[in-house]
């Protein structure tokens, strides 16, 4: 009898230890399931059934490269030494200097999103990406493309999460010349009649600030800007000690903070058909092409640009070209021929 209790209660043991065992599998593979629903950490390519993005690069970089390719790892050169030679002492990453950039765990892709530099279109293609409008750029208009949370930023994720994405997912940004981009922002959002919420806010402020017996019409709607107003009110200190620039006219340095932030490609406007095809090679979408941007209406934008600043002094000239001197220099771009500098 006693021999029989003691079978029992090793066979008891055995099944508590048995249904034990059952319970933390059970937790292990919940815990674990978002980890392989997530398509960063489950997604093929990290199987190895397919390269990642920066494997792909990686393998151009170690084999006989395109031209395009070249300019590629030249424009990462010259980032790094540009970095190097003139940005200040290193700091560490904050998470306000992720904001800008968005993350698609689906293809290993972080993309520092610069406005007035196609950043549509390039939202318009991650959404694509990811299959919204049957994966068709085209088909999604503007203001989806910047609903808030469909695309994820980095700066949404824990530490550890934000350095494995940085190490192993390609990222890229795209960049225009400096003069260009903010007369660009500086027609769209307060010369355009359809801006009126950008004039309401800026605007408004900078007609109170600028024009001491402003017209009552201009003051309640900012709708008459001049474009040495606008540079006055970016030159002014008050501005940036009030609140920091708005994002259309903030240096891309200051949102992507490229010598903080490894960037594999450095994509550019004046190139933008082409680069953007480079980066969805990279990314293997071979279906995929990058939305063509409308035909000009006006005059290129260059021209646009010297037209703006052929009324502003040499004086403010030389102050603007300082505010936005490092976006010159680590994008490598020239000072405009049309300024007047010396």
């Amino acid at each position: 009898m006693g021999r029989r209790c003691c079978w029992w209660r090793r066979r008891l043991q055995v099944v508590a230890c048995l249904g034990a065992a059952i319970l933390l599998l059970c937790a292990a593979l919940r815990a674990l399931r978002p980890a392989f629903e997530n398509k960063a950490l489950g997604s093929i390519w990290l199987g190895g059934a397919r390269k990642s993005p920066l494997q792909r690069l990686h393998d151009l970089d170690q084999g006989t490269r395109s031209p395009l390719a070249e300019v590629h790892r030249q424009r990462r050169d010259l980032l790094r030494r540009a970095c190097a030679r003139h940005s200040r002492r290193q700091r560490l990453l904050r998470p306000e200097d992720l904001r800008h950039v968005l993350v698609d765990d689906a293809h290993g892709l972080l993309y520092c999103y610069v406005p007035k530099v196609a950043c549509t279109n390039w939202k318009r293609v991650l959404l694509a990406l990811r299959g919204r409008a049957r994966g068709d750029p085209h088909a999604i208009p503007a203001h989806e493309a910047h609903a808030p949370g469909l695309l994820p930023s980095l700066a949404d994720f824990r530490p550890a999460e934000i350095n494995r994405r940085l190490r192993d997912y390609l990222a890229f940004l795209f960049v225009r010349e400096p003069f260009e981009r903010l007369a660009s922002a500086y027609r769209n959002k307060l010369a355009r009649p359809y801006s009126s919420a950008f004039q309401r806010r800026y605007g408004t402020r900078i007609v109170r600030r600028l024009r001491p017996r402003a017209h009552p019409d201009a003051l309640a709607c900012g709708h008459d800007v001049r474009f040495a107003e606008f540079l006055t009110y970016l030159l002014d200190p008050r501005t940036r000690r009030d609140e920091p620039f708005n994002e259309h006219w903030e240096r891309a340095h200051a949102l992507c903070h490229p010598c903080l932030l490894r960037y594999d490609v450095v994509g550019k406007f004046e190139t933008l058909a082409e680069d953007a095809a480079f980066v969805l090679s990279l990314v293997g979408a071979p279906g995929l092409r990058f939305p063509a941007p409308p035909r000009p209406k006006a005059a290129p934008a260059r021209d646009q640009a010297q037209r703006l600043f052929q009324d502003i002094s040499p004086f403010y000239q030389h102050r603007l070209f300082d505010l936005y001197k490092m976006d010159f220099l680590l994008f490598n771009y020239s000072a405009p021929s049309y300024l007047r500098l010396h």
